[in-house]
């Protein structure tokens, strides 16, 4: 199948599971770009404006998303957003090439890059509400004091909260994560004496993502459903 087949058909599942839920908010798809060449992610950026949607693609590495930045960008209004965990050694790096960054999970990484921030660069915190060793975020406890630095911060601004769900065919026990992820943008709203509207919830992938709709996710990060298996890249 095409990217724009494919892209078409995850955007019919998220307009049905929206639906389903009775949710009257938009629901957007980022793609999730993980290995893929300048060509298909320039293709998969080509095919959300024509199809008249919020361009926005999701890179797991700041390396790739720095090799793929002007393809991508050759798409007028195209976004990166950084979804994969940041190392302070790249964030000099990540500032030069993504709009935004959706893996922010500590005090310290907060106040590194706003030291670094030239301009206003919306984050948003990532929260581990499954509690698994292998999932990378902040604590749920420990979510409110990231929030705060966030609005002490002069360049950071919070745009909503991320997280990757539980690895579990239960349904019940993954919408559980969600809810937390809803209920902790909502006490933020309240902190922050904000609108709870105006902060994302990007939660939800290729194979969860009608649940995370149903718990209220704003943005859904989609890789294979789209592009198939990952592939296998080296590093060195």
């Amino acid at each position: 199948m095409s990217i724009p087949s494919a892209i078409a058909q995850a955007l019919d599942r998220i307009e049905r599971a929206r639906q389903a839920s009775g949710c009257s908010d938009r629901v957007a798809l980022e793609l999730a770009v993980k290995t893929r060449s300048p060509e298909e992610c320039r293709e998969a950026a080509q095919a959300l404006s024509d199809l008249g949607q919020p361009i926005l693609l999701g890179h797991n590495r700041v390396q790739e998303a720095k090799a793929t930045v002007d393809a991508i960008r050759e798409v007028p209004g195209a976004q990166i957003h950084l979804i994969g965990p940041l190392q302070s050694n790249k964030i000099n790096q990540a500032l030069s090439c993504v709009n935004a960054i959706e893996s922010i999970d500590s005090v310290a990484l907060v106040q590194k890059i706003d030291s670094r921030a030239t301009t206003e660069l919306p984050i948003f915190i990532e929260v581990n509400v499954s509690g698994e060793d292998t999932k990378h975020g902040c604590s749920p406890a420990d979510f409110s004091s990231i929030a705060e630095a966030v609005a002490a911060s002069t360049h950071l601004k919070l745009a909503g909260l991320m997280t990757v769900g539980l690895n579990s065919p239960a349904e019940a026990d993954v919408r559980r994560g969600y809810a937390l992820l809803r209920e902790l943008r909502d006490t933020a709203a309240q902190q922050l004496a904000i609108s709870a509207n105006k902060l994302e919830l990007s939660m939800g992938m290729s194979h969860d993502l009608e649940w995370a709709i149903a718990e209220g996710a704003t943005i859904v990060r989609v890789g294979t459903a789209v592009f198939g298996p990952r592939r296998l890249v080296a590093h060195g």
